[in-house]
């Protein structure tokens, strides 16, 4: 499987799992909590599916655990996570990207950057664990 494959792949499941959540976040949580507990208390369950379909994806479509295919795996599917969010996304709410980012709330939207660079990351960090584990 190509690294295009496999990044398509990651994204798709973990775009689907924040599909569903975010349903479940803005219809219950953000009245309960506040947008910015809410999307707290969304974060660790994206990062959760994140870490789980990287590693299930690389095993599944045996991506190599070395850095270049791994890398290219998460940065590609993040690639793809941002053009879904920069148009999609924001054409549905009525933003710009600029909108989009000035009206992010300072700590959630950290802990969003946060969690972007950790799903970029997880493919190859688990590819690391994979390979050590491998010798």
């Amino acid at each position: 499987m190509t690294a295009i494959g496999a990044a398509f792949a990651y994204f798709a499941i973990v775009f689907a799992v924040g599909f569903a959540l975010g349903a479940l976040r803005v219809g219950w949580l953000v009245p309960a909590l506040g947008a910015r507990w809410a999307e707290l208390a969304e974060m660790p369950l994206m990062v959760a599916a994140s870490a789980y379909a990287a590693r299930w994806v690389c095993a599944r479509l045996r991506v190599p655990p070395t850095p270049g295919p791994r890398l290219s795996m998460g940065a590609q599917a993040l690639a793809m996570l941002l053009a879904v969010e920069f148009t999609l996304v924001l054409a549905l709410r009525g933003q710009t990207i600029a909108g989009n980012l000035a009206s992010r709330d300072p700590v959630s939207g950290a802990a969003y950057a946060l969690a972007l660079l950790a799903y970029a990351l997880f493919p190859w960090w688990f590819g690391r664990r994979d390979a050590g584990a491998a010798r």
